[in-house]
């Protein structure tokens, strides 16, 4: 009877340990975990660590590129090094329309473009390549720092990017291996233009023959007779040297199409709500240091390609010019008719 009951109470036993060890959720590995790396406990996790691309055309010491190089210099300042954004100038990474779109896949994360070839991905933008449409500078940034210049800028999500900012571009005039006097000059001449429609209906308005070519082919084309003319800003015909390959130059003031700081969609999405803001404000941040580089490098700009034997003309009448073009303005009316009563609005 005794050897019997020591195997009851034995087996007892064993039974009541299984039945603790069931509850106590027996395999788990919870008894071992630090407490404060429970759910809801966990420390921090470090803030991540960025090495961003900017791609420029321009080269070093070019005011949009001091402008990218600033906004660069700010976002490392202000992130205390963990986000670096390296500027590639001198289209090491590409011509303008090729990087626009490795931007919009994601491949490079920013770039500073104009607005002129960004109009091929975002329509929107091509109102900024009608002509004669803004009276000045300050007419510019009056709109473009106005309700619907902002909201112009956030409108290019729906392309894949995220607009930061506006950068300076000055106004753009012609320059032609030819002499340019006046208007009548225009006729006839095969005039380089940027990747974008709304430029070749302008040539054609003029008269001339309108010819879509990468910016770093401009030089051999002029000094080949590819073409006989181009367009741009004073500090793109002096740094570009397209004043010895065309050393006429009339200031007709055109256009006025301003850049664009742009980031990807894709790399803005992967970016905290904390970074999205900071980068955002250094974009912003850096555009008085672009403007006032802006205005220093335009006259210097055009007071060394008159001392090296460019010819600059002034228009004393733009009427012509304007008469002419008016159809093209015409045509974007009903399409632009808001942005356009906007911009008038900003002469006020």
């Amino acid at each position: 009877m005794k050897k019997k009951g020591v195997i009851g109470f034995l087996t007892l036993l064993f039974a009541s340990m299984l039945v603790l060890a069931a509850c106590s959720g027996g395999g788990s590995n919870k008894t071992d975990s630090n407490p404060k790396e429970e759910e809801g406990d966990k420390p921090e996790a470090e803030a991540k660590t960025y090495t961003f691309r900017l791609a420029e055309t321009h080269p070093i010491d070019y005011p949009t590129t001091k402008g990218d190089i600033r906004f660069a210099e700010l976002v490392e300042e202000r992130s205390n090094g963990r986000i670096k954004v390296d500027v590639f100038p001198s289209s090491q990474l590409g011509e303008e329309k090729s990087v626009i779109e490795q931007v919009q896949l994601g491949a490079i994360e920013f770039t500073r473009v104009s607005t002129g070839p960004l109009a091929e991905f975002n329509k929107d933008f091509g109102v900024f390549s009608l002509p004669y449409i803004f009276d000045n500078d300050e007419h510019t940034w009056n709109f473009l720092n106005c309700d619907m210049g902002t909201a112009m800028l956030e409108s290019l999500a729906d392309s894949k990017f995220m607009g930061l900012a506006y950068y300076s571009s000055g106004s753009r005039n012609f320059y032609s291996s030819k002499p340019l006097n006046s208007i009548e000059d225009i006729d006839g001449l095969k005039i380089r233009v940027q990747q974008n429609k709304i430029n070749m209906e302008i040539i054609d308005a003029l008269g001339a023959n309108a010819t879509p070519m990468p910016y770093g082919e401009v030089y051999s084309g002029l000094q080949t007779g590819v073409i006989d003319a181009a367009e741009n800003n004073h500090p793109s015909y002096f740094s570009a040297k397209h004043y010895e390959v065309a050393p006429n130059y009339i200031l007709d003031g055109h256009q006025r199409v301003p850049e664009v700081l742009l980031i990807s969609k894709k790399a803005w999405d992967g970016l905290s709500k904390e970074d999205q803001e900071l980068i955002k404000q250094a974009a912003l941040d850096s555009v008085e240091f672009q403007r006032a580089e802006w205005d220093k490098y335009e006259k210097e700009a055009l007071e060394a390609v008159k001392k090296d034997g460019a010819t600059v003309v002034e228009v004393a009448d733009l009427s012509p010019w304007q008469e002419k073009v008016k159809p093209v303005i015409d045509n974007y009316r009903d399409e632009y008719k808001e942005v356009l009563d906007a911009i008038d609005n900003a002469r006020k």
